[in-house]
C-alpha cells in the first residue's frame, strides 16, 4: 500500500491560520521564490522546485498536502506529473493546483480537471486569489 501523501493534519499557527504543507514547482525561480515567501509569511511550511524531473521524489519525500504544478515546465508536463501523482496516491493524493503560462481556453482547465487538478489558476497566479484557496481547502483526506 501506497502511503497516504496528505494524511498529516493540519496545524493552527500562532495567528489561529491553518498551516499547510505545500509543494511548489515551477521552472521560474522567481515565481517560486515569490509565492514560496508569501506563502510562507502566512504561516504554511514550503517545500520548491524548479525541475519537473524532481517533482515526484519531493512529493514522497515531503509528504505535502497542496501541490502547485507548472504545467509547462521543460522536463516535463505539469499535466503528466499531475497524472502520475493521482495514479499513484489515489485518494491519499495531494490536493492539486495547476498553474499556467499559455491559454487554450477552455482547454487547460477542462484537460487539467480531467487528469484530477482540484484549481486552475492563469498566471500570472494572483498570489491573494491562492491564499484564499489554500485556506478553503478541506481537511485532507486521510487514507486508512
Amino acid at each position: 500500500m501506497v502511503e497516504p501523501v496528505n494524511s498529516a493534519a493540519r496545524k493552527a499557527t500562532p495567528g489561529g491560520k491553518t498551516r499547510l504543507s505545500i509543494l511548489l514547482a515551477d521552472d521560474n525561480r522567481d515565481t517560486v521564490e515569490t509565492l514560496a515567501a508569501i506563502f510562507a509569511d502566512e504561516g504554511h511550511v514550503v517545500h520548491t522546485v524548479v525541475d519537473a524531473k524532481r517533482i515526484l521524489d519531493a512529493v514522497a519525500r515531503y509528504k505535502p498536502q497542496v501541490c502547485i504544478l507548472d504545467l509547462k515546465m521543460p522536463e516535463a508536463s505539469g499535466y503528466a506529473v499531475g497524472r502520475e501523482i493521482v495514479e499513484k496516491y489515489g485518494d491519499a493524493r495531494p490536493w492539486l493546483i495547476a498553474i499556467s503560462g499559455t491559454w487554450h481556453g477552455q482547454t487547460d482547465r477542462l484537460l487539467a480537471r480531467s487528469i484530477g487538478f482540484d484549481h486552475f489558476f492563469q498566471k500570472p497566479a494572483d498570489p491573494q486569489a491562492l491564499l484564499e484557496v489554500l485556506a478553503e481547502l478541506p481537511d485532507a483526506p486521510s487514507a486508512a
